[in-house]
């Protein structure tokens, strides 16, 4: 048998607010209803339910992403004023080159730790 991430849920104030957010930032198509929950699907098929949440404990995510797809994102957040880092600690602003290949970490409106790479 197989093993495969199906979903995870995220904590949010305004779960659409917040998955609409990090799907216009990462270019992905309008969320989707289900149940309770603000769907994001991603290509290989999990989603992130975002539920509503009175409290919330800061998660991190990351998304790997091709070079193009990176190059558009980074460009969102700098059109939005999102402060990017090269780091998960957020001393170093700007991207890194780890692995070969360029990564960054922002914030999302709940506070969440985002990253997105092009390389693992």
């Amino acid at each position: 048998m197989t093993v495969e991430l199906n979903h995870t849920i995220v904590p949010a104030r305004d779960r659409w607010a917040a998955a609409r957010s990090l799907a216009e930032i990462l270019g992905l198509p309008e969320p989707v209803a289900a149940g309770p929950f603000a769907a994001v699907p991603l290509a290989n098929g999990v989603t992130l339910d975002f539920m509503n949440a009175a409290e919330l404990t800061v998660q991190h995510y990351a998304f790997l992403i091709d070079e193009p797809t990176f190059d558009a994102v980074a460009a969102r957040l700098a059109e939005r004023g999102i402060p990017t880092f090269a780091d998960p600690g957020h001393r170093d602003p700007g991207q890194n080159t780890l692995f070969g290949g360029r990564g960054l970490y922002f914030d999302s409106v709940d506070g969440h730790n985002l990253e997105v790479l092009t390389k693992t």
